[in-house]
């Protein structure tokens, strides 16, 4: 194998692997801001007094 084609196939194999922490990269972003969301969605629908009290009377 020669230097020239030696050089091609390890730039090569550095941009994929580049582009694929890249792309983890913005998979974890995306998941964080979803995670954030879920959380913020989850605390406004909480109302603070549903099940303090239980009607029982028949």
């Amino acid at each position: 194998m020669d230097i020239a084609a030696l050089s091609v196939s390890l730039n090569q194999s550095a941009l994929s692997q580049a582009v694929s922490i890249k792309i983890l990269d913005m998979a974890n972003n995306q998941a964080e801001q979803q995670g954030q969301n879920v959380v913020k969605m989850m605390e406004t629908s909480l109302d603070p007094n549903l099940g303090r009290s239980l009607d029982i009377r028949a």
